[in-house]
């Protein structure tokens, strides 16, 4: 990814003369005797000029020019737009991959906290809750939805930008898709379009100024993703594609505070749940006629410029059509947050080459870039804490779905004292945006050898991904307990030619009770 860090944003033009008008006058030290001088209902036509939503986009021959209607053009043409084979293959598994999350998290916490909820609250029967017996409004299912798909550690992320944008467009787009009556092949076009607006924004804020302003790049980036996959499939114009995205921006918003959640429950909400019906209430609102600001990316006070010190604009518009974030996002094949993928997989690979145990090694020492470590050293969740996947792989030889989630296993003394043996440190070395997530395990056997490996990319990622076989392992592993084998064998084999699929509601008996 280029790092343009040092661009500045464009100086604003101020040769143009003035245009005296209330809102001005009103801002100005003698706002309140101007107020008095000016009352609303003098002001008309034969004042002042015609009150416009927005300034006029800058004509598209100028540098940078009118980047929302750059980005909305091509929003509102992606739903016809046929994607590369590779990627519409890369779409299905992730499509497939969040809808396997999002049916194990309905029975974790964060899942069954938001059904519940959205129960409650009624609603037009618009879209199925998956995992349950009713409909909702699209805006409630998309919540619902997107709170199981991230209730734990198991949906896809974007290294170089941190985001999951699986957890969030997906969700958007099947309550959507179900409210409209679309087809599988412009859902699967609406999932990428989410993937793609939720990177582009981030790399144009420049995720790391992000954070360093206590921001989360994965609350920002979700309400995006879902907003433009929902709005795809709402089939909206140019125009109403600028006002989805300012409607969009307007509620971009998430602390990096998550970190401090203990149950994974605002998690689940910070990274996805707000963002599925943020984005959808943004597409459903401009679908029933509100109108907004057009020229959200470069407008005066732009959002942009409001959440980043050092933003880089063109980043919202390069390579569009011919590069695709959902390519180039991860699956992950452990239930463990990010950091911990390469050091389990480095662990295994040690383990089968020394057939390590308990009893022929002295310590473990694994070596993560620091704002991983930071997320997964002895975290109060079992799914985010390093010293205990570690241990647990340790003892059993294998992470299960059910260990990941097991605040009782994290107790058990065996487990306990092989955590003890487990030293986790930050290393700066590995602080690399090529390889973002990487680590380094490192064991100290009881005859004294050291022993050590290193994982770059772990599987699932862009430089080592999974094929179709081993995304339907993963899914069947998921939903299999839950849906059952029969009903889960159907569900993978559909979305795997969703394609096919000529309304997408014919799904709705696969996933709900």
């Amino acid at each position: 990814m280029n790092d343009h860090r040092n661009g500045k944003p464009a100086a604003k033009d101020h040769s143009a003369p003035a245009v005296l008008t209330r809102r001005r006058i009103l801002q100005g030290a003698g706002g309140v005797f101007a107020a008095a001088a000016f009352p609303a209902e003098r002001l008309t036509s034969a004042t002042q000029p015609p009150r416009q939503q927005s300034p006029v986009p800058k004509p598209p021959s100028a540098p940078g020019a009118d980047l929302t209607g750059q980005l909305a053009r091509y929003m509102a043409d992606a739903r016809n737009r046929d994607l590369p084979p590779k990627v519409a293959l890369e779409a299905k598994h992730h499509i497939l991959d969040t809808l396997g999350a999002i049916v194990s998290g309905t029975h974790l916490k964060a899942g069954e906290m938001a059904i519940a909820y959205v129960r409650a609250q009624g609603g037009t029967p618009e879209a199925s809750v998956i995992g349950a017996n009713f409909k909702t409004s699209a805006v409630n299912a998309a919540f619902a939805n997107a709170m199981s798909a991230h209730g734990d550690e198991t949906d896809d992320v974007e290294l170089a930008t941190h985001a999951h944008p699986g957890s969030s467009s997906v969700p958007a787009a099947l309550a959507m898709a179900e409210r409209e009556g679309r087809s599988g092949a412009e859902f699967l076009r609406a999932v990428t379009l989410g993937y793609d607006i939720c990177c582009r924004f981030l790399t144009a804020l420049d995720t790391e100024n992000v954070r360093g302003t206590h921001r989360s790049s994965e609350g920002l980036g979700s309400t995006l993703a879902a907003a433009a996959a929902a709005a795809s499939l709402a089939r909206l114009d140019e125009m109403q594609m600028r006002y989805v995205l300012s409607y969009a921006a307007q509620q971009a918003s998430g602390l990096w505070s998550w970190t401090q959640d203990t149950e994974h429950v605002e998690k689940a909400f910070d990274f996805a749940g707000m963002g599925a019906r943020n984005g959808v209430g943004a597409a459903t609102m401009v679908q029933a006629g509100f109108t907004g600001v057009r020229d959200i990316l470069e407008c005066e006070h732009n959002v942009l410029e409001a959440l980043s010190s050092q933003p880089r604009p063109q980043e919202m518009v390069a390579g569009l059509g011919s590069r695709f974030w959902i390519a180039e996002t991860s699956i992950k094949t452990f239930s463990f947050g990010y950091p911990i993928q390469s050091a389990l997989d480095a662990f295994f690979t040690l383990r089968k080459q020394y057939s390590l145990r308990v009893d022929n090694m002295d310590r473990i020492v694994v070596r993560l870039p620091p704002d991983g470590a930071g997320i997964v050293d002895n975290s109060s969740m079992p799914d985010v804490n390093l010293q205990y996947a570690i241990a647990v792989a340790l003892v059993d030889g294998a992470v299960s779905f059910a260990d990941s989630h097991s605040y009782e296993r994290m107790k058990d003394p065996q487990i306990l004292a092989v955590k003890s043996r487990v030293q986790l440190l930050a290393d700066p070395k590995l602080a690399d945006l090529a390889t973002p997530r990487s680590a380094i395990v490192e064991v100290t056997l009881k005859d004294g050898r050291i022993v050590n490996h290193f994982t770059r990319f772990p599987p699932g990622t862009k430089e080592n991904p999974l094929d179709t076989e081993g995304v339907n392992a993963k899914v069947r592993d998921l939903m299999a307990p839950i849906l059952g084998a029969e009903r889960t064998a159907t569900f993978i084999r559909r979305v795997n030619a969703l394609e096919d699929v000529r309304d997408v509601r014919e799904l709705r008996p696969l996933f709900t009770l």
